[in-house]
């Protein structure tokens, strides 16, 4: 319908494009009022929620490049105290190797002391009981040697030193012809 009344209204000279002049005056009064009013009343308050939006955005900004900075402070930090302490648990390690074949070491030439004391003292003993049985062999068979030759002879020789010395004298004889085999 508008184009019906667009191509009358040109038919009569008249623009229909523009509006006629008193919509312009009242349109451009209203636009001045509206426009202080909306820049006296609302603009202060956009204005200060926008610095206010501004100033956090910026401070958590801040905030958050402080933040990263602490962090790489920290870990830094971290990455040192990481390599502090590996190095002291490999020295750790290192001496508790050393102490260990140390300990060993102590250990094995105390054992080695320990069985040459004892094998000492079962030589002495053997060496000991040796004897004993040297001599407790060399008793029984005087003894025997005495009681035979009695009995040959006839008469008691157990008194007589001369036997006993004759004795001795065939156990000798005895140990020199037994080492000679």
């Amino acid at each position: 319908m508008n184009w019906i009344l667009a191509s009358e209204g040109a038919e009569s000279g008249s623009n229909v494009l523009l509006p006629p002049t008193y919509e312009l005056i009242i349109g451009t009064i209203a636009f001045f009022v509206i426009f202080f009013a909306l820049s006296k009343f609302a603009l202060p308050n956009i204005r200060k929620t926008l610095e206010a939006r501004t100033e956090s955005i910026e401070g958590g900004i801040a905030k958050a490049e402080k933040m990263q900075q602490d962090a790489s402070v920290t870990l830094a930090q971290y990455r040192q105290q990481l390599a502090e302490a590996r190095q002291e648990a490999a020295h750790i390690r290192s001496s508790a190797e050393v102490e260990r074949t140390s300990l060993i070491n102590d250990a094995r030439n105390e054992a080695q002391q320990v069985a040459q004391t004892v094998s000492q003292q079962a030589n002495a003993q053997i060496e000991a009981e040796k004897s004993k049985a040297v001599n407790e062999l060399r008793l029984d068979v005087s003894k025997l040697a005495l009681d035979l030759a009695g009995k040959i002879v006839g008469a008691s020789l157990q008194d007589d030193q001369r036997a006993k010395a004759v004795i001795d004298q065939f156990i000798k004889d005895l140990e020199t012809a037994g080492g000679k085999k």
